[in-house]
């Protein structure tokens, strides 16, 4: 999916109003790839997690291969981010 001409914010406001594994999935792309964002990885692999728990399979690969780049202390960070959004959302 190509994110040109498309704003972060409003992918960010599609995820947090709808919260379907498609939306979550996209946030998780835009900080992944840093298109319209910082490039971050704790970021990306939170909303993956959270896709994934909707049952988007592209967001369980994507979340795979994002944590063979990242430390366990950020994948620690990612999911203790998840749970957090999850308790509040």
């Amino acid at each position: 999916m190509s994110f040109e001409g498309v704003q972060a914010a409003e992918i960010q406001r599609q995820a947090e109003v709808e919260k379907t594994g498609d939306a979550l999935y996209n946030l998780g792309l835009l900080y992944s790839t840093g298109q319209g964002v910082e490039l971050n990885y704790v970021q990306a692999h939170k909303w993956f997690n959270l896709a994934a728990m909707q049952g988007n399979d592209a967001a369980r690969e994507w979340r795979k291969e994002l944590s063979k780049e990242m430390s366990a202390d950020e994948v620690a960070s990612a999911q203790r981010e998840a749970r957090e959004w999850l308790s509040s959302h």
